[in-house]
């Protein structure tokens, strides 16, 4: 059904797009009975799936990305899905509307987006209110947080801690952004002296609650092996619970949508299928440079079943899609767990 309706949804603007796909999966899951067909429709049950990794039990070990519900109002459409898990955020402590529109592009020619969306969300308290109310049952919820765009990065910190202490009862990891492109300054934070500075604050707080929880770090595709070597003593003198990678990125060689098209967009970060190549790189890096327990979540270009693999094989214990599920459609999510579980059903 999707690849007829993908053509009137790529009429629109994208973020109107997504806007109208929400409104109305939401809408479709409060008639009553068809809660349960559209998830029998998209959802893949097995218990082969189920993935134990950071003391959580995932039903199966594909999420939703940040970005796609940054404040929490979409959980349990999104859940219709099929996902095991699902990432809100990135949150910021107060609202901000993020950069001017446009700020989310299309690149047909190469599955992918380009999007400076700046953070956009309507602050952690809100997020708070959505989760409050949210019936998680089995499904596992990441928080993904960052710093509003006017806190200078020397007060940075404060921006991360008091996102983590608002969430901490209503998820149950976090994800701590310092690599998007699109806020001033952000990716700067993953140098090694204020990375250190963050991460070590952020696990000094959540020492002090009686059931820590488990923090992971998101980190750019653009990294070279010094500064994800640097990366990695940090996160591992920390004791973080794991990785992310990767976020979007600024490079665009080897592009097949034209130049002309790729100037008059402008800056933002690149996602999608281009970005596959990376990702997969940077995650067997880390596998290779990090113990059997340190959990990675493979993101970043992932469109096909055959590319969860790939992500999967390289190392990563859990993957996440969001730009894929808008070029293949909702159907993506059980296309990737038949495919995870033929795979480990192989293995038994």
């Amino acid at each position: 059904m999707y690849r007829y309706l993908k053509p009137l949804l790529f009429s629109f603007q994208p973020e109107t797009a997504h806007r109208i796909t929400v409104s109305q999966l939401s809408a479709l899951r409060k008639i009553p009975g068809l809660t349960k067909l559209m998830s029998k429709s998209w959802s893949y049950e097995s218990p082969v799936l189920k993935t134990e990794k950071m003391g959580l039990s995932f039903k199966n070990p594909v999420g939703l990305a940040a970005g796609f519900d940054k404040n929490g109002s979409y959980v349990d459409s999104m859940r219709l899905l099929g996902f095991g898990f699902i990432e809100v955020g990135t949150i910021t402590p107060l609202a901000q509307p993020g950069n001017d529109k446009p700020r989310l592009f299309r690149l047909p020619e190469d599955e992918a987006l380009i999007n400076r969306m700046g953070f956009n969300n309507d602050g952690v308290d809100r997020l708070v209110d959505n989760l409050k109310i949210l019936k998680k049952q089995d499904l596992v919820i990441g928080g993904n947080i960052g710093k509003n765009k006017v806190t200078p990065n020397e007060s940075a910190v404060e921006d991360y801690l008091i996102c983590f202490r608002k969430l901490f009862d209503y998820v149950d990891y976090f994800v701590v952004n310092v690599s998007s492109p699109n806020t001033p300054g952000l990716r700067s934070l993953q140098e090694k002296e204020p990375l250190t500075k963050l991460l070590g604050r952020l696990q000094e707080v959540n020492r002090r609650f009686p059931r820590p929880k488990p923090i992971l770090l998101k980190i750019a595709p653009d990294l070279n092996q010094p500064q994800l070597d640097d990366i990695l003593t940090v996160v591992s003198d920390q004791s973080m619970a794991g990785i992310i990678a990767t976020n979007t990125s600024l490079d665009r060689s080897g592009l097949h949508t034209s130049p002309s098209k790729l100037d008059q967009i402008g800056a933002g970060g690149l996602s999608g299928a281009p970005i596959l190549n990376r990702s997969a790189e940077v995650i067997r890096y880390i596998r290779e440079n990090t113990p059997s327990h340190f959990v990675i979540i493979g993101v970043g270009g992932i469109m096909s079943a055959e590319d969860a693999l790939r992500i999967m094989d390289n190392g990563a214990d859990l993957i996440q899609i969001y730009t894929g599920l808008i070029y293949q459609g909702p159907t993506l999510v059980r296309q990737i767990n038949k495919a995870i579980m033929l795979r480990r059903q192989q293995s038994l």
